[in-house]
């Protein structure tokens, strides 16, 4: 009785326009963009997410807003949906595509975590801060650096690890700090965006079966330009000299190496299984934290012996640091390295993709990829998308491009999946790799420092944007228009 009595306010409350009233495989979405259950799920979406971008204001961890704003707009569905068998349905698809893209990204944490742990990139940065690079040197090693390794290890932690070097190194010079983290943001979102492994996006993608992973190269040029146009030009703002040279060395700690080694396995073990057996990639990566596994296994029974054996060497030649160094290791756990994976992160990708996933079941997508990419046409629809990506998270963007799934050639993929990787690094504030590195660099890198680029940037953004069309069109690298 009180079931119903409370379907029946509720239904009031949201009194709406009949819905159409397909069975539930031949329905797509609720016809509900123009009724007050629609305007509410919007309004409940829109206050989420502006309580996520003030997440540093509020010091409110961005997940919990837009999973409550994800369960009330499921909720408002399912109270507004005639076919509940459908709205299940549509739920449960978009929670399947969560959680092949959660798990991936799981994996992807873990062995990230397990080489930081090893201080994988701690050798690194060492090896980069002894070498007493100069100014410009270091500006643009750290670029091509950032461009280089964000396609394995993605671009926000690529980011970090590029800006401690130059913390480390330029101590106290805070305009040339503030330009080489311009640099590395531009540089480590155009790497990821040529890389299913590089971003969240071009991961996104490649799960939904829109780009084959030897296809994301064709990005490779136009992600290179996106990257060279602003550093070029910013070249000529640097400094002269170098900063005074600092001795630093990190010894890695056992099994970094082949830790490394598992990971560009499990890469090769998800890619494979996806183009030669159709098997999604989530499946490599499950695979892969099973190598991780057993090597942990491996490292913990084997470490006595071994730990012991240094030891012994160690006191015979009175060797101090080499016994601090032996004292500082512990096994290797990997649910250690589990746990520490950005769950904050991970909850909030759910929370979007299901109020996105939501929206979409409203019908909202649908009438905004008509307005798109039949009203703009495709290639300007892409161009807008990275500019909606430089003040929106890219992932909300490409998941609602994802949801409408409008039909364009595989080139028009192809090109949105550049704007939505590259269009983030217009602001700061536009991508993963820009605010965390407004709270690593605080002071020297912030929101205006890296505004008073934008143009340059933005003159990076379109020549990569001309660039792919430009291959698809004259040299004919893939169907642009077709």
């Amino acid at each position: 009785m009180l079931r119903s009595l409370f379907t029946c306010v509720a239904a009031a409350v949201l009194s709406m326009p009949a819905l159409a009233s397909e069975s539930a495989e031949a329905v797509q979405h609720l016809n509900a963009t123009s009724t007050l259950a629609g305007y509410l799920a919007v309004f409940i979406f829109a206050i989420a997410y502006i309580i996520v971008v003030l997440e540093e204001k509020l010091q409110l961890r961005k997940s919990k807003p837009v999973l409550l704003g994800a369960g009330i707009i499921w909720l408002i569905v399912g109270l507004v949906s005639p076919d509940h068998a459908a709205t299940k349905a549509a739920f449960s698809r978009n929670f399947l595509d969560f959680t092949e893209l959660m798990l991936f990204l799981l994996v992807a944490m873990t062995y990230i975590n397990a080489m930081e742990e090893r201080r994988v990139f701690e050798g690194l940065r060492a090896w980069m801060v002894q070498k007493g690079f100069g100014y410009k040197t270091l500006f643009w090693l750290t670029g091509i650096l950032a461009f280089l390794i964000s396609p394995v290890a993605d671009n926000l932690t690529t980011a970090l690890l590029m800006c401690a070097v130059v913390l480390k190194v330029a101590e106290g010079q805070k305009r040339f700090i503030a330009m080489c983290c311009i640099n590395i943001v531009v540089a480590a979102n155009a790497g990821g965006a040529f890389s299913p492994f590089g971003d969240i996006t071009t991961l996104m993608v490649w799960q939904a079966g829109k780009v084959q992973f030897i296809e994301f190269f064709d990005l490779f040029l136009p992600a290179v330009v996106n990257f060279a146009v602003p550093a070029i030009i910013m070249t000529f703002f640097i400094p002269k000299g170098k900063p005074d040279s600092i001795t630093e060395k990190v010894e890695l700690k056992r099994g970094a190496r082949r830790v490394m080694v598992f990971f560009l396995l499990t890469i090769v073990t998800a890619v494979c299984g996806h183009q030669f057996l159709g098997l999604p990639p989530v499946f490599g990566m499950m695979v892969g934290l099973g190598y991780l596994q057993f090597f942990g296994y491996f490292l913990r029974m084997s470490l006595p012996s071994s730990l012991a054996k240094k030891r012994t060497i160690a006191e015979k030649a009175h060797d101090d640091q080499q016994l601090r160094y032996l004292g500082s290791v512990v096994p290797f756990d990997i649910f250690k390295n589990v746990a520490r994976a950005e769950w904050d992160t991970l909850l909030f990708f759910y929370g979007v993709v299901m109020c996105v996933g939501g929206l979409g079941y409203l019908g909202y997508l649908q009438l905004v990829s008509v307005m798109l990419f039949d009203g703009l046409g495709a290639s300007w629809a892409a161009f807008g998308i990275g500019i909606i990506s430089a003040v929106v998270d890219n992932i909300p963007v490409m998941f609602a491009v994802l949801e409408m799934n409008p039909a364009i050639s595989h080139g028009h993929w192809l090109l949105v999946t550049l704007a939505a990787g590259v269009g983030g690094s217009l602001l700061s504030v536009g991508s993963a790799a820009g605010v965390a590195l407004m709270g690593a660099a605080r002071g020297n890198y912030t929101f205006m420092s890296h505004l008073r680029w934008t143009p340059v940037i933005f003159l990076g953004y379109v020549a990569s944007m001309l660039v792919h069309l430009w291959l698809g069109d004259i040299l004919g690298v893939f169907d642009i228009y077709n």
